[in-house]
């Protein structure tokens, strides 16, 4: 970044580029402070904590699995293993180093998108409950507006309940 208000950092450019690609009219907001938790985004948009789209990479024996899951509510691995059809023990939290490697964003900034190859992704059914939804847009202190659908289009992620109940 050059200054603020100019976001030309490359993984928002990328986030950018690929709302360009689908046709989103979506808008890319610099947020006046980092906000690496759904609870400090929410406040800063003055919006329900369930409208943050929470972009949350995990592993799977090695393989990468986003999920996108609502700001009011936790992962519920079970529930996703069973989705999924593997062991419960088999999906664990990514660690930084391979958060970025996946989605070339650091942990507290990484979007839906804008990855330098596909991740799997599962998109939270509960963020349908809003009629707009906040992603990341690949740094801290940027986001995104959007909806479910478009969401799940962007990331051509499989709608899925993943919270806890």
């Amino acid at each position: 970044m050059t200054q603020r208000g100019e976001l030309l950092h490359t993984p928002v450019q990328r986030v950018r580029d690929v709302l360009t690609q689908h046709g989103s009219t979506a808008e890319i907001v610099e947020l006046p402070a980092p906000a690496p938790t759904a609870a400090a985004t929410a406040e800063q948009l003055g919006c329900d904590v369930g409208a943050i789209a929470n972009s949350l990479i995990f592993s799977i024996d090695s393989t990468p699995l986003l999920i996108l899951t609502s700001g009011a509510h936790r992962v519920d691995t079970r529930r996703v293993a069973q989705f999924l059809g593997v062991g419960r023990g088999k999906i664990r939290r990514a660690d930084p180093d391979f958060v970025l490697r996946v989605t070339g964003q650091e942990v507290g900034g990484v979007a839906p998108i804008g990855h330098p190859s596909a991740v799997r992704t599962l998109v939270d059914t509960h963020l349908d409950d809003y009629p707009y939804v906040w992603a990341g847009a690949g740094l801290p202190h940027t986001v995104f507006r959007t909806t479910f659908t478009e969401l799940v289009k962007l990331t051509a992620g499989e709608a899925a309940a993943v919270g806890s109940s």
